[in-house]
Order: structure tokens, then sequence, then C-alpha cells
């Protein structure tokens, strides 16, 4: 049986700690701020981040490096057979498709995933990556499978403030005036490969009716399974975990018998929809 090595990056939610009890390997996502390099998780925690956003610091996001790269997988083939590498979505990042031209160097021991995920859904490759290795899929055969699953899946954000849109050019400073006059709730989708516009809410109660509908639209519709008996049922947040934990009663009622899970949104995500943001997520079960 194959011995595969599970990789993803920090976008997934999956922190160094976590990794190390799951057995899998998590490459930190570079941040710049102030002409100082931090990396998630490593010496940036999410209440660093949140505090130096507050402040105001400029911060920009980056893809790890070749080098980071590559030498994670040269240490990783002295003692596994190949390597699953997930990174975040192409449609969000360069990384994937750098990790795709590398690989080529690899004679197929590196297998990238590009499923289209990022932060819960992303894990939720990762989960399901471990699974399939755990069954004796080697790395081709993992790849496949999640290629074959990657738009079961969507998010849906609602945004606290629009500060953090309008600096990240998503939204006109006009918009984001006349929103935050009106006190808009924007609600964002991750369906695939990018982040966009889905609808606007007065208050949060009525953003979390939005998402809450459109899950359930998608369980029906797109999914085929009405009650979610077949999905992944997950809650994400940027800073209000007390929100987030609210907000899973809320989805557990809507979906009755989930075990949902609550996780923070990456800061990959975070950097541009800023503190308060709210999310459900769904991904469909692999069960081969």
């Amino acid at each position: 049986m194959a011995k595969t090595a599970i990789v993803t990056d920090s976008n997934s939610g999956i922190t160094q700690a976590k990794a190390k009890e799951m057995g899998i390997f998590v490459l930190p996502m570079p941040f710049y701020m102030n002409n100082e390099t931090f990396y998630e998780d490593i010496n940036l925690t999410q209440e660093k981040f949140y505090e130096k956003l507050e402040e105001g610091v400029e911060i920009s996001t980056s893809m790890p490096t070749v080098g980071d790269v590559t030498d994670l997988w040269d240490r990783l083939l002295e003692t596994y057979d190949d390597i699953v590498h997930i990174p975040m979505s192409s449609g969000l990042s360069s990384s994937c498709e750098t990790a795709l031209m590398l690989a080529q160097d690899y004679d197929n021991r590196v297998q990238v995933v590009n499923n289209q995920r990022i932060s819960v859904t992303q894990r939720r490759s990762v989960l399901d990556g471990v699974m399939l290795a755990g069954q004796g899929k080697n790395a081709v055969q993992i790849r496949e499978v999640l290629e074959r699953e990657k738009f079961e899946s969507s998010i849906y954000i609602m945004v606290d403030t629009l500060k953090y849109l309008k600096k990240g050019g998503r939204i006109t400073p006009a918009a984001a005036a006349l929103g935050t006059l009106l006190r808009l709730k924007p609600v964002l989708q991750i369906q695939g490969e990018k982040l966009d516009a889905f609808a606007k809410a007065r208050t949060v109660k009525q953003a979390k009716g939005i998402m809450m509908d459109a899950m359930k639209n998608d369980c029906r519709n797109r999914f085929q399974d009405p009650t979610g008996s077949n999905m992944h049922i997950d809650i994400a947040y940027t800073y209000d975990r007390d929100a987030a934990l609210q907000f899973e009663k809320e989805v557990k009622e809507a979906f009755p018998g989930q075990d949902c899970v609550v996780h923070p949104l990456s800061l990959s995500v975070s950097c541009h929809i800023g503190p308060g943001a709210l999310a459900v997520a769904s991904s469909h079960k692999i069960t081969e």
C-alpha cells in the first residue's frame, strides 16, 4: 500500500498543532505588514492579525515561496511514496498554478488538487484526502476523487462592514458610503473559483436568514439532498466566536441532526472582509 502524504496551506484553517494531530502538513501563508513578513499560525496569530487590522496597518497577502513548497515536498518524499497537495482555489490565488507547474518535475509523485476551494470547504477536502489515503488510495486516485467533487460545495458569507471590501477595490467608495449609510450587510458567496456578491441585507438577522435559505436551496436543488443528510455543514467567522456559536444553534435548527463544526475563516479571506463576518458552508460527503 502506498504511503501518501497530505499537504495543504493555512488557507484551509488547519493550524500547525492540528496538522500534527492529523498527520498532515500545512504550509503557512505569508502576510506583509509595514515591510515585515509574517507567517500565519507561526508568528501571526488570529489575535495579532485583527489587532493590526484594527490599527489600520496595511496588510497584503502572498503565496508560499517556491523554495518553501519544494523544500517540503523534497523532505516528505524521503519517507513517503507520493504527495497530495491541496492548495487554495486557483481562482483566488496563483499558488495552485505555481504548484501545478512545480509538480511537473516530480515524475507524478506530487499530485496537485485543483478543486476550487478555500477555508472550511478546503479543510473538508483535506479531511477527505486523509480518509481516502487511509483506505489505501494513492495520490493519483485521491486527486481524481477530490477534483471530481470540487464543485460539490458552497460558502455564504455575511460581511459586517464595507470598509475592507472598499479598501480591496471590490466595491467603489460611493457604493461603500451608501451601503454604510443604509447599514447594509452584504452576503457574498464562494461557489468555485471566486468571491461574488450574492445579496444585500439590512440587518444581521436578515443576512443570516438569506444565507440559511440559500443553503437550503443548494441542498434541495444543487445537491438533490433536501435534508442535507449527505452534506457536511460548517460555520465560519472572523473574530467574533460568540456570534458564530449562536449562529451554529440556528443552523442546527434548520438542519436537524447535523454535527456542525465552527472554525475561524482563514486570514487570507478575513483580510478582504474584516471582523464580524459570519459564514455557513456545505460540502458533499464522500462515501467511497
